[in-house]
């Protein structure tokens, strides 16, 4: 164990040390007239896919690259580094008659993590490697840091998470994660438009948190003297557009929710909800089906596609199962027999699964649910029509007021998407609330608490209106076949370190 701590002991000092070495080289550099830092601009003609993917029509000619070198071999009059930009690696010869002897001097002494601009032109090595013979080369930024070692990238997962910079320039599959989640955010906003939907903002900050089940953030505003909340729903704003008339709206946003952190979860995460007026649950659900299998053909090439070893195939119609029918499946228990509180906390006793005194008939379906049958729900699989319990904003089911018109869909056991057709009657809503404010009074510290001018809108007379909300992270996840929601979050919410 000594030997261990010594060994890191000596490593930090050989940082340290490397460190001291790179700011004497700026210092030098300074004293020269040759601050990178005073430079101010470079002209990129070209990024190196690009060079690649064109080679034939570019060879010979010249392209100006900008990259971070992340390699470097000094071979006398003639040397090889690699530079890193946007797109990916390219090589660069640089040789001594080539560009100089006083800036082939200066390369020697760049470091790796240096970002520099090479002019040039296009060939390709004895050993048939595309590369730029470099002709002109420029320090535009000197590293002061050390890169994690070369060949073996950042490894260290919570560092990754910390130094999201640091993950981007070592990992190119990190990197290709987040071009992949801005491609989607794109190719949904290309669907939806396709559809006549307009995309809108709403406040974040609220003086009621509403729209889902969730323990809000809270904060005051000292200008008006007001508590308020970070919003945890996009729901009740947007439903007041559907009232003014728009019809179509959705909102890509982010949503904040003062809950726990796991490999599904963070606090601070980007929900899309989008309503559409005249239409219902069922609308939703084709609505959903296509953009899902839009999304995979457009990002993943395919509707068929792998996630974590696993096929996921989206080009076959959606399974559809109503909640009772799957906890008749799972869990051999059939809830539409089940008539009484009582008899519903009995099978949990039976069934050993957990539940508050508070909780009634539809709690208990929906915990047997969550303990006995959303793991699997591997295929994308809509579960509908859900106890009355745990929709206060769905409209019930005319053949049975228990349950209403709403779904969930779920892919590999996770929830993606969450649809109702929308309660739009402002008299069942005023009661609903209500039983919102008993639950929470009973202890649900995640009930909802009435909105006054949400009822408002809704007494002015919302249409017949079908709504669903998508975890944007979640949907990314499962594009990119990403394990952990941090993985797909550029900036995950972490526990501070105290220096």
């Amino acid at each position: 164990m000594a030997v261990q701590n010594e060994g890191k002991g000596n490593q930090v000092q050989d940082l340290n040390q490397q460190r001291q070495i790179r700011r004497e080289k700026l210092a030098d550099l300074q004293a020269a007239g040759k601050d990178p830092f005073r430079i101010t601009k470079a002209e990129v003609t070209h990024h190196t896919t690009e060079v690649r993917d064109r080679y034939d029509e570019l060879e010979g000619k010249t392209v100006s690259l900008a990259g971070r070198m992340l390699f470097k071999r000094v071979m006398g009059k003639a040397s090889f580094c690699n530079i890193r930009d946007r797109e990916g690696d390219m090589q660069i010869y640089v040789a001594r008659d080539s560009i100089g002897e006083e800036s082939y001097k200066d390369f020697k002494k760049m470091d790796i993590g240096d970002i520099i601009l090479v002019k040039g032109f296009v060939f390709t090595t004895k050993t048939g490697e595309k590369s730029v013979h470099a002709e002109e080369l420029t320090l535009l930024t000197k590293s002061l840091q050390v890169l994690p070692e070369k060949f073996h990238g950042l490894t260290n997962t919570d560092l990754r998470y910390r130094q999201r910079y640091v993950d981007l320039i070592m990992n190119p599959e990190s990197r290709e994660v987040f071009v992949k989640r801005s491609q989607i955010i794109k190719e949904i906003r290309r669907f939806l438009d396709g559809r006549d939907f307009i995309e809108v903002e709403t406040p974040m900050l609220v003086a009621n948190a509403g729209g889902a089940a969730a323990r809000p953030f809270e904060t005051h505003f000292n200008a008006l003297d007001e508590d308020m909340k970070l919003r945890i729903s996009l729901e009740l704003y947007l439903k007041r557009l559907i009232v003014g008339g728009l019809e179509r709206v959705y909102e890509i946003g982010r949503v904040f929710r003062n809950e726990g952190v796991d490999t599904r979860h963070n606090p601070e995460f980007t929900l899309m909800e989008l309503y559409q007026a005249y239409t219902d649950y069922e609308g939703m659900m084709e609505l959903t089906e296509s953009m899902f299998r839009y999304l995979a053909e457009k990002v993943c090439g395919s509707a068929v596609i792998s996630y974590n070893g696993t096929v996921i195939d989206m080009a076959k119609p959606f399974e559809r199962i109503t909640m009772i029918d799957a906890v008749k499946k799972y869990a051999g228990v059939d809830f539409s027999e089940v008539k009484t509180d009582e008899e519903a906390k009995k099978f949990a006793d039976e069934k050993g699964v957990a539940y508050e005194a508070r909780h009634k008939k539809g709690d208990i379906l929906n915990l047997f649910f969550d303990e006995f049958c959303e793991e699997k729900m591997i295929q994308p699989t809509f579960v509908t029509d859900h106890p009355i319990e745990i929709s206060p904003l769905t409209k019930k089911k005319p053949d049975d007021p228990d349950y209403v018109e709403r779904f969930e869909l779920y892919i590999y056991g996770r929830e993606m998407c969450n649809a109702y057709s929308e309660l739009n009657d402002p008299i069942d809503q005023r009661e609903r609330f209500a039983a919102q404010e008993e639950a929470f009074a009973a202890g649900d510290e995640e009930a909802n608490h009435t909105d006054e001018d949400f009822l408002n809108a809704l007494e002015i007379g919302m249409p017949p209106t079908g709504g669903i909300g998508y975890g944007i992270d979640r949907l990314v996840m499962l594009l990119t076949d990403s394990q952990a929601i941090r993985d797909v979050l550029l900036f995950p919410t972490m526990k501070s370190i105290k220096e």
